[in-house]
Formats: structure tokens, sequence, C-alpha cells
């Protein structure tokens, strides 16, 4: 081959280097489209989207949790005779969930904010903060001295770190909504959103700040939309293109800076992050005979240098609460501070005994897994916001706050000024859908009317054979139904439902709670274990924790070098 040639090739296999590399730069970079080939986040304006998103972080208090299957429900000896949770493979996402419970100290902060900002000295916002106010009364008993817990157990710094009691489910999921805005007002006044210090200077019953709201419309939250009267952005750090308008002047979920919001985990998240199956990959553990969150068979401690100690906190048998003083003893009586046991393998602290904790799943004796085994949870609601007739959301001003009252006469506030009305999903979001047909579907394939082999529209009989066809009134759990109503006066008229027909205590409100407790012998410690309260009531044994849905990758380990 001639000098000629080999030039030639040579020259040739440099142009396809470059051409390639110039390909390779143009589809590897992370502003350019591949759809389009346009320019992302352009100085210029046009569509912009975080290109350089990490992963989710863990919001504050939060620890993550990596999904996987497991086997849900108990195959260990059922001495109460009520199997209720007959063994089934479940598959969970991943997420994030509380390191520890909720303390006395975190819902103080809660009861801190409401209290600045929907005074109860000012008639229209007392029933706010008496509806979220812990019932410190649980811990009273006829035949017992309690009454120190009941005056100093939720405000004393003696008890700063112990989980908070005495908070019912409606409760618990009015904090975590609490939380969720907090945590995502902060991010947004760190990434410059948001005036710094606004959310102690600015905040007010009439502008609060409230997540779904920013994004739906945020001259709506507190302080409006400063960017705009702010030219010289000295206030908040806005982008702005090549003229000095302003872009980006409100964060959106593109950012990835909004966090997803708090809530109670399912019984089956927490079922998952108690069992903690990381580090035990054998057959027996993999289907449902590991006992506790932590390994082995008992409630003591092998390892040498603790051995003998109790793992956790609860009643270890009648009268004995923790043990003879100074020798056998859990280190409580009553509730412990947390972190006072070993972390199981996720780092999830007290997943067995201290307290109980509320789930987020209405109770039925059955899991359905038949029809679901992913992410299974009982007690979807669908809504969507409330829109007004020129197409923005409908905002909840002072005087639309909805109160409602709960059959024990507690009366609690369902929104909060600032928040977007909820309606339930309606005919534009069902029809011809396969997936849900209607907004409430807490009943759903669980053995009331609708599911029975009898059941025709138009042509049904009561269970007991004494109603007329049409009634549609048969239920499978016939539960009593109290009512409680407001007279002329303003006093409260209380009616107990005392029908001898009962059939059930199950009713929708019936909300499942998970775990042992400080009142609760060593059988309630398997994280299989569930019973149900209802959500409105409260007790000294049942507190709970929050949990965050993960979005994006499984791992958090994604694309890092596996050894």
């Amino acid at each position: 081959m001639d000098m000629k040639k080999v030039l030639t090739i040579k020259l040739l296999l440099v142009l396809a280097i470059a051409v390639t590399a110039v390909g390779c730069k143009r589809s590897s970079s992370s502003n350019s489209s591949r759809a389009t080939g346009w320019d992302i986040n352009s100085k210029e304006g046009g569509f912009q989207y975080n290109t350089s998103f990490k992963g989710q972080e863990a919001a504050p208090g939060l620890v993550f949790v990596e999904g996987g299957t497991f086997t849900m429900g108990r195959v260990q000896d059922d001495v109460m005779h009520d199997w209720n949770n007959t063994p089934n493979q479940q598959h969970v996402q991943s997420f994030y969930m509380d390191e520890t419970e909720v303390t006395n100290l975190m819902y103080l902060e809660y009861l801190d904010w409401i209290k600045r900002i929907y005074p109860p000295s000012e008639q229209n916002f007392k029933a706010i903060y008496d509806g979220v106010v812990p019932d410190t009364l649980v811990w009273r008993n006829r035949l017992g001295y309690n009454e120190v817990m009941t005056e100093n157990y939720l405000r004393h710094p003696g008890y700063a770190e112990y989980p908070v009691v005495g908070v019912s489910w409606i409760q618990a999921v009015e904090f975590a909504n609490w939380r969720s805005d907090r945590v995502n007002e902060a991010n947004l006044e760190a990434a410059g959103y948001i005036q710094r210090d606004a959310k102690l200077n600015e905040v007010s019953a009439n502008a609060t700040f409230n997540t779904d709201t920013y994004i739906n419309a945020p001259s709506q939250v507190y302080g409006g939309n400063t960017a705009l009267t702010d030219p010289e952005n000295t206030r908040r750090r806005v982008q702005t293109n090549a003229a000095g308008d302003p872009i980006n002047v409100n964060a959106t979920r593109e950012t990835g800076i909004i966090q997803p919001k708090y809530r109670l985990p399912t019984e089956a998240e927490w079922e998952y992050a108690a069992i903690a199956l990381t580090s035990l990959r054998d057959y027996n553990t993999y289907r449902g005979r590991k006992k506790y969150p932590w390994d082995g068979q008992y409630t003591r401690s092998g390892k040498r240098k603790i051995r003998g100690d109790q793992m956790a906190n609860f009643k270890q048998g009648k009268g004995d609460y923790g043990g003879i003083a100074g020798w056998s003893d859990d280190g409580a009586d009553i509730t412990n501070q947390v972190k006072s046991y070993a972390p199981n393998d996720f780092g999830l602290y007290d997943m067995a005994g201290n307290v109980a904790e509320w789930v987020a799943d209405v109770y039925r004796p059955i899991i359905d897994d038949e029809f679901s085994d992913f992410n299974y949870y009982r007690g979807n609601v669908y809504t969507k916001n409330e829109i007004n007739e020129d197409g923005t959301v409908r905002i909840v001003t002072p005087d639309e706050i909805k109160f409602d009252t709960l059959p024990n006469g507690k009366v609690v506030a369902r929104n909060l000024p600032g928040e977007i009305h909820q309606v339930p999903v309606d005919e534009n979001e069902t029809y011809l859908r396969t997936n849900f047909d209607t907004s409430d579907n807490r009943n759903f394939r669980d053995g009331d009317r609708r599911s029975s082999r009898d059941y025709r529209d138009g042509d049904f009989d009561e269970i007991d054979g004494d109603s007329e066809k049409g009634t549609h009134t048969s239920k499978m759990y016939n539960s009593p139904s109290h009512s409680v109503e407001t007279d002329s006066t303003g006093q409260l008229i209380r009616e107990y439902d005392r029908s001898s027909k009962r059939t059930s205590l199950i009713n929708d409100e019936a909300r499942v709670y998970k775990g042992g407790s400080w009142k609760d012998r060593e059988y309630w410690l398997d994280p299989a274990q569930r019973r149900y309260f209802p959500q409105n009531m409260a007790t000294d044994y049942i507190g709970f924790r929050c949990a965050m849905s993960r979005v994006g990758s499984k791992s958090e380990n994604k694309g890092k070098t596996k050894n």
C-alpha cells in the first residue's frame, strides 16, 4: 500500500472520530433535548427543567427504606385465634420513614405554630387549636394514680424525647400535612424562591404557605410573587434571561426542590420496614419466619456485651411493666425515650414496643392480595382541586374553615386557610376507566353489599331478610353508628347506638395500628400482628411516625460501582 493511500485512510479515521465525538457530545449534553435538539434551560427562556437532579435526599427525620418483596402477615402461632392476617406475598416500593416515633417535642412545635398563626383567643380559630391538642386524659385510670402523666407527659422537658400519645389517627394525618408544608417552605427559602425569614415575618392566618397552593396558585401564598415587585432581585435569587427579565420566578415540580408529602405509612410499608430483611437472606426469613425487628426468637439480647438485656419496652407479665428494679429491667415503666434500644437493620428505632403506631389503612379482616400485591393499601379516597368559574383553584379563606364534629364530640378543622378546596372525583375522571370508577374506594372487594354475589342494582334484600327489595342498606360490617349534633344554643347532643343487632365493630373509620406497646405482652411485638381502633379516638399506648414516598430510582446506590 502506497503512502498516499495510508494518509487518506488516516484522514478518514480522524474525521470519523471527530464526527463521532461531536455526535456523542451533542447527545450526551444534559441540556440538549433528545426529542427536538433544542436547548433546555436556555437563558433566553423556553423549557426549564432540573437536568442535574442527583436523586431524592432524605427529608428531616427520615431514613431510607429500600423496597422489595416480603411475606406479609403471620406464620407464627395464632394464640388469639383471630386469623385475620393470613400470609401473602407483597411488594413494596422504596420509601422513607421516620427514624423514631414522633416525639412530644416535635408535636409541641406543631402546637406552637398553630397557636401563633391561628390564635385560640380569636373565636373563629379557637376550635382549630383545640382540635389538634392531644388528649392528655388518656392517662387516667379509675383504679390507678396517673395524674403526673396527665399533667406533665406532653409538655414537661423530662418527656421531650418520649413518643407523643393521646393523638387520634385524624390528628396524626393533620400533623403530617403540616410537616410537609413546613419542610417544603424551608427548602424553597434555602433555594431562593421564597424571601428569607418570610416564614416567620410574613405568615398569618390570611397568608400562609401550602405546598399544593404554591404549585397551583403561587401568588396566593404569603408575599405573593415578590420577584415582580423586586426587580433588583435583592430578596430572592431568581434566575433572569439575557434581557434581565425573571424566569423560574416560582419553583415547580420540575425543579426537584419540592419534596413529596409526609404521610402515615401504609400497613404493608410499616410491616416491611419493621421486619427489615436486609441482612437475612435464608428461606425461613424470606417466607415470614422472622419474628421480631431484630434477629432471633427471643426478646433478650444474645450479644456478649449486652447479653440478657431486653430489646424493647413491653409488658413482661401481669403487674410487670419493666422488670425488677436494677436487674432484668427494660428501662421503662410507661413509654421510654426514643432511641433507648438498638435500631433494626433499616436504622429504625422502636418498631416493636414503646408505643403501637397508627398506619394509614382502613381495617378489614382480609388482605386482598388476589387483587393487589403491589403497594397494598385500603383507604383510597380520590379527590381533586375545586376550580372556580374563571379556571383558577378555589382557596380556603379564614371564614370558610370547615369543622367536623366527631362522634366523640371533639371538633376538628378539616381544612385551613390557604389550602385548596377538595371535591370528590366525578365522571370526568372515572368515565370508561378500568383502574377506578368511584371516588371512595374504602369498601372495594371487602365482602360488603357491592361484593356480594346476591347484589343486583335496584333489587337487593337485607341480610336478615326483613327489608324490602331495593333498599340497598345491607352491610356486612354493621357497626354501631353513634351521632352527635349541636342544638340552637351550641350545646352538644350525644346519641348512642344501643341496637342489639350489631354484627361488627368495623366501619370505614376503623384504622389499623401496628406493633406492641409498653402496655402489651410479648405476643404483640411481632410486626405481623394487626389491630384496629376508631380513627377519631386516642389512647395512652398508640403513637405514630411519618413516611414519605421515594421518587425515581429504587436504590440510593443506583449508578454507583458495586464491589
